[in-house]
């Protein structure tokens, strides 16, 4: 959607790039926490790693592109793609120096203060040796393949957030060393029991002590743990691709030679081999982290799944809520479509089941013989996806199943496809979206034939369809019978999958066709209600917030005295606090046991208040280049439960972290544990007390 091009300031905006640092770093401050328990901790330090890799594919791929063509266009806050790059790269060596003290001096140490050990190879008895060597001889060695270099043998092919030993051997009457790579095999545990309970070694230094079975008749001189990072920011022409599904292939396909964009290889790796890897492998030094202790942390996931309930969050059940408990006068359940004619229902996961609200209303639909219809949108969905069962279940019943499932969704894309083709033989009509727009709107659609006519029942969520995050996430959904919002969910599936040209929408807030001006009417509300003398309030709770002219209009709503809350999870570029522009302006992001993903958005409107809800954040990719949908809340419960849980979040003390002007963000500390407010537990609490 194009707009008239507006200069803005550049000291009103923070950088992206540096602010999602800022958000990882608030993830890295769970696993420096020692309030949290230690295999809480462990997470955390596992999601920092999945965090950066991503950002590295992504966000630092994306720079890299842009500098090796030569842009240097600035982004709104006035930094250059050369200079964001400059300023990324020492922030992220120190993250990374704390993670790893964090690892090695706190959080392994009190580990094995409660029997979890993590040796290095050299710390083992001959006795435990003896036990991991057998077992590299016996499950391990018969899988690996060493991969030279030299006369006749090219550089090998590394693939993206693999796992690598570089090995500099050197061959009898040959005076120059030569080079060999090992991947470490994926599909081996990465910590190697060494024959006690709960004592571990990386399964790297077990191949690498045993190479000598790998290279016998030479002589292994070094071995490095090293692992690099491919771009995954690749330059895609969908308006020219004939079959979209086809050029999403051959993308995933280019990914896997994509240029490298990091090389992290242990602090104990010598020149001739550092040098040998950053001449093959096309990098500068500026590219290389070198770190003490194990790579790819992310497999610290590994050790989450020990048996030490001591150690970890106490474990939470969500429950059903209890309008969908009630039962008829033979103890059954009384139908979905019962249930939602006498009223709408919110569900808040993972507070709130998602097994026993959104996936058994589908899957009640799938099997309920007066149903004609089902549409949905999938963005992401598990790997053994009881969704998808039941989409499949519904056809073979002889339903009319339409799906749209957006095959353009960042790392999800191989499994997408695969979903696509599972539906499609199921004889589900599918979609696969726009070119030029992603579809992240969150609805599912169930057309219901009754005694007195066609019946539309639906869910509008904040988050994806996807059993496994549910559980994890924290989203709203709206289940629903209202006669408005059902024709316009109609009219978005039209759009969506038969590409009408639809303008208008009864209620729905619709991206990219009347959400953005929406949301702005609704900011430029509240300043005409100060101006006239009224009160003005805005809360949005989001995962990030970028777009320059939502910020704008809040800046404006600031000056005149309407006061804003914000709740943003990741990263923001509003500047809070500053004189005359954001005094009014407050933004927290909480950071906790469940990852924040929902969005709500409540505008005071002189007391005749209006609450939203949907799946779009005020991020420009999603007000002008996503297909999103928000809808509003008019149930007088369901708002009362909204403003609750918002009211909540602002008063967290234990996970929330306050912005500061400069970007950066302090964590709320209670003045007495007995007033410590954690909206996680609140929120769990007040689920079992309904």
């Amino acid at each position: 959607m194009s707009r008239r091009k507006i200069r803005y300031k550049p000291e009103l905006f923070l950088n992206r790039e540096l602010s999602w640092l800022e958000f990882n770093r608030r993830v890295l401050s769970e696993a420096l926490d020692s309030r949290n328990p230690l295999l809480e901790r462990i997470k955390f330090l596992s999601i920092f790693s999945t965090n950066l890799d991503e950002f590295f594919m992504k966000r630092v791929g994306g720079l890299k592109r842009q500098i090796g063509a030569g842009v240097t266009r600035e982004t709104i806050d006035g930094l250059t793609p050369r200079e964001q790059l400059d300023k990324i790269q020492p922030l992220v060596h120190e993250m990374v120096q704390n993670q790893r003290n964090c690892l090695l001096n706190d959080v392994f140490p009190a580990l094995q203060s409660h029997g979890i050990v993590i040796s290095s190879y050299e710390e083992l008895t001959k006795k435990q040796k003896n036990t991991v060597d057998a077992y590299f001889k016996r499950s391990v060695f018969p899988i690996l393949t060493p991969l030279g270099y030299g006369p006749g043998q090219p550089f090998p092919f590394i693939s993206n957030l693999s796992l690598s030993l570089g090995v500099l051997v050197k061959k009898p009457k040959c005076d120059a060393p030569v080079f060999a790579r090992l991947k470490i095999p994926q599909n081996r545990p990465r910590w190697v029991n060494v024959g006690e309970a709960n004592h571990f070694v990386p399964l790297e230094q077990v191949i690498a002590a045993n190479l000598r079975y790998l290279f016998p008749g030479v002589e292994v001189l070094f071995s490095c743990a090293f692992r690099v990072t491919r771009n995954a920011d690749i330059d895609r022409n969908e308006e020219e691709a004939e079959d979209l599904l086809e050029l999403i292939e051959e993308e995933l396909r280019h990914r896997r030679f994509a240029s490298v964009v990091r090389l992290e290889i242990n602090s104990s790796v010598t020149l001739p081999l550092l040098h040998w890897l950053i001449d093959e492998l096309r990098i500068k030094e500026e590219d290389v982290y070198k770190v003490e202790g194990p790579l790819n942390l992310k497999d610290l996931m590994q050790l989450t799944k020990l048996n030490f309930p001591q150690l970890k969050d106490k474990p939470w059940k969500p429950i059903i809520p209890p309008t969908l408990r009630a039962t008829d006068e033979d103890g059954r359940p009384v139908s979905f479509f019962q249930l939602l004619s006498k009223g709408d229902v919110l569900v808040h996961h993972p507070y709130e089941s998602f097994g026993g609200s959104v996936q058994r209303f589908l899957q009640e639909a799938s099997i309920d013989p007066s149903v004609l219809a089902i549409k949905q949108t999938l963005y992401r969905t598990a790997d053994d996806s009881p969704i998808i069962r039941a989409l499949v279940k519904a056809s073979e019943n002889g339903k009319q199943v339409a799906v749209l499932v957006e095959i353009k969704a960042r790392f999800d894309e191989a499994n997408n496809i695969q979903w696509v083709r599972t539906l499609e033989r199921a004889g589900v009509h599918v979609t696969y979206g726009f070119a030029g727009l992603k579809t992240h709107t969150k609805t599912l659609l169930i057309v219901r034939e009754e005694p007195d006519g066609i019946k539309r029942y639906f869910h509008i969520g904040t988050g994806n369809y996807h059993s496994g995050t549910a559980n994890l996430y924290t989203d709203l959904g709206m289940l629903s019978c209202r006669r408005d919002l059902g024709e316009d969910l109609t009219d978005l599936f039209n759009f969506l999958t038969g590409h009408s040209d639809q303008k208008k929408y009864r209620k729905l807030l619709v991206a990219p066709v009347n959400m953005r001006q929406k949301f702005l009417r609704l900011i430029r509300r509240e300043i005409n209600n100060v101006k006239k003398g009224g009160q003005g309030r805005i809360i949005a709770k989001m995962n990030q917030l970028e777009d320059p002219e939502i910020i704008t209009q809040l800046y404006e709503a600031s000056k005149v005295g309407v006061q804003i809350d914000l709740i943003v999870r990741g990263f923001c570029c509003l500047r809070p606090g500053l004189p005359h522009t954001s005094e009014n302006i407050r933004i927290i992001s909480i950071i906790g046991r469940f990852l924040e993903h929902s969005r709500i958005f409540y505008f005071y409107n002189n007391g005749k208040e209006d609450f939203y809800i949907g799946s779009a954040d005020w991020m420009s990719r999603n007000l002008d280049y996503r297909v999103e949908a928000v809808t509003p809340i008019e149930n007088t419960a369901l708002r009362e439960e909204l403003k609750t849980s918002l009211e909540i979040m602002l008063s967290d003390n234990r996970k929330a972290w306050e912005q500061q002007s400069d970007g950066s963000y302090i964590q709320r500390i209670p003045k007495d544990s007995k007033d410590e407010r954690c909206s996680h537990e609140l929120l769990m609490q007040r689920a079992l007390n309904r």
